[in-house]
């Protein structure tokens, strides 16, 4: 007897141990099945931009603030060397958006693809001169060498020429000495003395103006001269029109927090601080007129008045320039600032 009860004690305790075993398996496969399911992955944007873009300040703000996860995606960039790159990385498919011109969009518009534009800044570009110098007028600038941002065809330079005619002065190209150079070398001449004045981008006008130089005029007085009365954005991001509606939520919140990332910069001034590193600033002035310049072409939102502006300017620069301007057989599609319907 007791070595049958012993057998028998032991029989249980298997028993009881597998039960418990499978019992436990068949907890935890439950749970597996019940529990959370991994979530799916985020949507990615990848912005194509230059190492020493503005623009970087702008998605630097986005990330820091981490407005791209309040708006569920996650933003990337991926740093180009040159400004033609960032174009051919994006036909490319390298990367989901760059910064670039709507007329640059027109022309890829024209060839099939449905590129779409998003402006974030009515900021543009300005002829510097010396503070009290010899130039006060355009008529002021014959015989003078003026440097010019861009090369031949840039549309300030075509604007500020198709002015000067309409000033009666003849054609600044004609009457002035035009130097062409790349921005960072034309304000180093500036500083130097080489010129006498210099188109050029915004941001290095803004630093020319922090070291004692003077905007004579800004871009969009130009634009007031010919007659395109508000003057519209030039520059934004540009991507591919979205297609299917995940992308479409992905693209809305990436302009929503562009958005919301350059009101940060207008109302912040501790965002200023936090992102001064980045700017390459030197000296205090520098740097306050940066912000001034930046605050000044705060974009508030897109109306058709910015359409119907934009197609003057198209059939001036078209008029001014001809089609190496704008492109062969390329004509003005307003559906290019169709991203704004998207939001």
């Amino acid at each position: 007897m007791p070595v049958q009860s012993g057998s028998n004690h032991g029989w249980h305790s298997r028993a009881a141990a597998r039960l418990v075993t499978a019992l436990i398996v068949m907890i935890v496969s439950l749970a597996a099945i019940a529990g959370p399911q991994p979530s799916r992955a985020e949507p990615v944007i990848k912005a194509g931009v230059l190492k020493f873009g503005t623009v970087n300040w702008l998605l630097d703000v986005v990330q820091h603030n981490k407005l791209d996860q309040r708006e569920g995606y996650r933003l990337e960039q991926l740093e180009l060397a040159r400004r033609d790159a960032t174009s051919v990385a994006l036909l490319a498919g390298e990367v989901d958006t760059i910064v670039a011109d709507w007329f640059w969009a027109l022309r890829e518009r024209s060839a099939g693809e449905k590129l779409v534009f998003h402006p974030y800044s009515r900021t543009l570009g300005a002829l510097i001169v010396k503070k009290n110098g010899p130039i006060s007028s355009l008529a002021d600038l014959k015989g003078r060498k003026v440097g010019v941002a861009g090369g031949p065809l840039d549309k300030s330079w075509l604007l500020l020429r198709a002015w000067s005619r309409k000033q009666k002065i003849g054609d600044v190209a004609d009457i002035a000495q035009p130097v062409f150079a790349a921005p960072p070398l034309l304000a180093e001449q500036m500083r130097n003395g080489d010129l006498d004045a210099v188109l050029i981008y915004w941001h290095f006008a803004a630093k020319l103006e922090a070291a004692g130089f003077q905007q004579l005029f800004g871009v969009d007085e130009f634009m007031h001269g010919l007659g395109i009365k508000n003057p519209p954005p030039l520059i934004g991001f540009l991507f591919r029109k979205p297609s299917s509606p995940p992308q479409q939520l992905a693209f809305a919140g990436f302009m929503r927090s562009v958005d919301a990332a350059s009101q940060l910069l207008l109302e912040s001034d501790a965002e200023w601080d936090r992102i001064r590193p980045r700017m390459g600033v030197r000296s205090d002035a520098e740097f306050e007129t940066l912000r001034q310049r930046y605050r000044a072409g705060r974009l508030q939102g897109w109306t058709p008045a910015d359409t119907g502006s934009s197609k003057a300017l198209f059939d001036l620069l078209l008029q001014t320039g001809g089609t190496k301007v704008v492109g062969r057989s390329v004509s003005f599609d307003p559906d290019v600032f169709k991203a704004q319907s998207s939001q």
